[in-house]
């Protein structure tokens, strides 16, 4: 396995630099990872015919990306990070919905972010109680509704089936931000964006010394839809991973769907129920411990536990979409294990970069930004 190098400090381009990326950086008494943007780019130009690809289209699952998208759209995110953009105003005149039926901190307030930040309007629906489905409307009613009132939807909600009720008539273009037990597409976005900016060498096929690690995801991927989306993403690039591990309390963490698919990945995959006799071997950890089943939420796998205890291997790498209980310890939080932050962090470039593409606005961006084909 090829041994992860120290993150650098986020350097200045020849690009206006992204002011707010001043505010991402790390206490000074922190070796929490912030692994440079640039990494990504400087050494191959953006290919504006796959992100104008994503022009129109819905993302529902993951399912929706190719890998190639995923590559392109995490450079994308990359520039945006990395240089400032908002003095182009993408996004102007382009007003996108938040319909969020389900409560939610950071992927609600992270896409109102990226929209604000790209000069693009907002109308917010934090909760459902404040819409017609309280008094019974349908979800299919509903975005009928939404084609006359915005240019994009951003949905969250409880039910799995919500996104096949909303797009009966819909006819925008759909981002799920979280169906039931589902999907989160865009949750795996940032999760890779984060991966991919900690080692390039995950995103190019022709490298010699690419990595081969063993993932480890300590949660329930049948009933946890980000833990879901990540581990079918991951799929795109399993060329780097000689092993998965799914620790789990249940028996059958996967379900017939997800283990199919990694079985045609042609990934070796096991499952325990015993983290101690593997942790040790971990090269990058996700973990989650809270999943909605049922019109409830549950938290699972609370005995699986990272604490200062935990015999880490030297360069592991923590991954959690947040919110956490005490599944993960503080302790990590200023430790060069902590990459969670760094998905955070990043959410609202991959955001930004997603709805830039599937709004068709690439055109708007600054003269300078390396894109193929300018």
């Amino acid at each position: 396995m090829t041994t992860q190098k120290p993150a650098k400090e986020t350097r200045r381009t020849a690009m206006e630099p992204n002011s707010h990326t001043e505010a991402l950086k790390p206490p000074e008494d922190s070796h929490t990872l912030r692994p440079d943007p640039e990494n990504l780019f400087t050494n191959s130009k953006l290919n504006r015919e796959i992100l104008r690809g994503l022009a129109g289209r819905s993302i529902v699952e993951v399912r929706d990306y190719t890998k190639e998208e995923v590559i392109e759209l995490c450079k994308f995110a990359a520039i945006l990070e990395a240089t400032e953009v908002a003095s182009s105003h993408p996004l102007d005149g382009k007003i996108i919905i938040t319909a969020f039926f389900e409560a939610s901190t950071r992927t609600r307030t992270s896409f109102e972010s990226a929209i604000l930040r790209l000069d693009g309007k907002v109308i917010s629906i934090p909760d459902e109680q404040i819409t017609g489905v309280k008094k019974g409307e349908s979800l299919a009613d509903i975005g009928e509704m939404f084609n006359a009132y915005g240019d994009l939807v951003i949905m969250r909600h409880t039910e799995t089936s919500s996104t096949d009720e909303i797009r009966k008539n819909l006819r925008v273009p759909l981002i799920n931000a979280g169906n039931g037990s589902g999907e989160h597409p865009t949750q795996a976005l940032a999760d890779w964006y984060a991966l991919l900016k900690w080692n390039p060498l995950l995103a190019s096929p022709g490298a010699s010394d690419k990595p081969k690690l063993h993932l480890g995801i300590l949660g329930t991927p049948g009933s946890m839809r980000a833990v879901k989306s990540f581990l079918l993403m991951s799929l795109f690039f399993g060329e780097n991973f000689r092993k998965v591990t799914v620790v789990s309390e249940m028996a059958d963490p996967l379900g017939p769907e997800l283990e199919e698919e990694i079985r045609k990945a042609g990934i070796e995959f096991e499952v325990t129920n015993d983290l101690q006799t593997i942790v040790s071997d971990l090269d990058v950890i996700y973990m989650n411990s809270i999943a909605l089943l049922g019109d409830s939420y549950k938290t699972l796998d609370s005995r699986y536990k990272l604490d200062q205890n935990t015999p880490l291997k030297k360069d592991a790498v923590i991954m959690h979409p947040l919110a956490r209980l005490d599944e993960l310890d503080t302790s990590f939080d200023k430790t060069c294990h902590n990459l969670y932050f760094s998905q955070a962090h990043g959410a609202v470039f991959v955001r930004q970069a997603l709805l830039v593409s599937l709004l068709d606005r690439l055109d708007r961006l600054p003269k300078n930004i390396p894109i193929k084909g300018n």
